[in-house]
């Protein structure tokens, strides 16, 4: 298993001088590239890239002398949205970015399932989460129907004929954001929609991780390394459900930490362990959204303490971290 990194957080910086920075990071030899949607698209030219094979070899060129990999491209964004220009949009990037990885060489891409609205006549997305009252589990039931399957089941068409897996990263808001629903989607397409596992948005949710591995199993196909730390007195009087902003830290139920700063290492040892007996042997891409952390300080961090978690070679029938 190897470290890697999702390129964002150099958002700042243009490629050369981001796969400098990376490449100085002890341990890090791969890097996940935001391709547009929220993640932004700061490091990827697009257009040259897909059009141009020459500068799609240069650029691959380019990270390969910067001692890196490329793990995953990644363009996080909703192609249900109920606004069909958004919708559109988001879907437009998700074929651009599809198509730049089978130029690449790149074997995965990593998204979010999308949300759509509650109805034809939505204009914003709903994301349901009881069954009561009734029109909600009526609501719910159309979505899957009438939205998510078929969008789903053609989208994997796309990716597989670009031999490309898609990686679902579990998020609330969206109508995969957990292992039951992230299994119910990759029955659309098995073999091709697979799972970004990101223990952060386990943590809050009150799902154990490595309960959450063992119900996804071989369907994951990439994982962030970011932590969440609960805020107890908070939880207790408002629980985990939290609209306020992130950077209202101490009024928060839980907001996103750099890994060992919400979990110590018994608990990203056993992570690490449940992934690598689902047949997980890739990459953890280190995602920093620790606002209580600059970006170099908290990677530093997190590279740090992820060195002595990583599990390297296998040791007889047990893996040992």
């Amino acid at each position: 298993m190897k470290l890697g990194l999702f390129t964002p957080v150099f958002g700042g910086l243009n490629t050369r001088e981001m796969l400098a920075k990376v490449g100085a990071l002890e341990k890090v030899q791969a890097i996940e590239l935001g391709t547009g949607g929220w993640p932004g698209h700061d490091h990827v030219d697009f257009g040259t890239l897909v059009a141009d094979r020459a500068a799609a070899e240069d650029f691959r060129r380019m990270v390969d002398d910067a001692g890196l990999s490329i793990s995953a491209l990644s363009c996080h964004g909703n192609p249900l949205h109920p606004d069909k220009k958004i919708a559109r949009a988001h879907h437009e990037t998700f074929l651009q970015t599809i198509a730049l990885a089978k130029r690449l060489d790149v074997k995965t891409v990593v998204t979010f399932s999308g949300c759509p609205g509650g109805n034809p006549k939505a204009t914003t997305p709903n994301w349901i989460t009881t069954s009561w009252p009734p029109e909600f589990s009526a609501m719910l039931d159309w979505q899957w129907k009438e939205r998510v399957v078929p969008y789903w089941k053609d989208t994997a068409g796309a990716c597989r004929a670009a031999g490309v897996r898609v990686a679902i990263e579990m998020h609330p808001s969206f109508v995969a954001y957990n292992p039951e629903t992230m299994n119910r989607l990759r029955a659309i397409a098995p073999g091709v929609i697979g799972c970004n596992f990101d223990p952060s948005h386990m943590f809050w949710q009150g799902i154990d991780p490595v309960a959450a591995i063992r119900a996804i199993g071989d369907g994951i196909y990439h994982v962030h390394a970011k932590d969440c730390r609960i805020d107890p007195a908070n939880t207790a009087i408002n629980g985990v459900l939290d609209t306020k902003a992130y950077t209202r830290e101490s009024e928060r139920s839980w907001i996103f930490r750099t890994v060992g700063y919400g979990h110590d290492a018994l608990v990203w040892k056993d992570i690490v362990s449940a992934l690598r007996l689902a047949g997980y042997d890739h990459v953890l891409s280190i995602e920093h959204e620790d606002s209580l952390m600059s970006g170099a300080e908290g990677l530093q961090k997190a590279v740090a303490f992820l060195k002595s978690v990583v599990i390297k070679e296998p040791r007889g029938n047990a893996y040992w971290a």
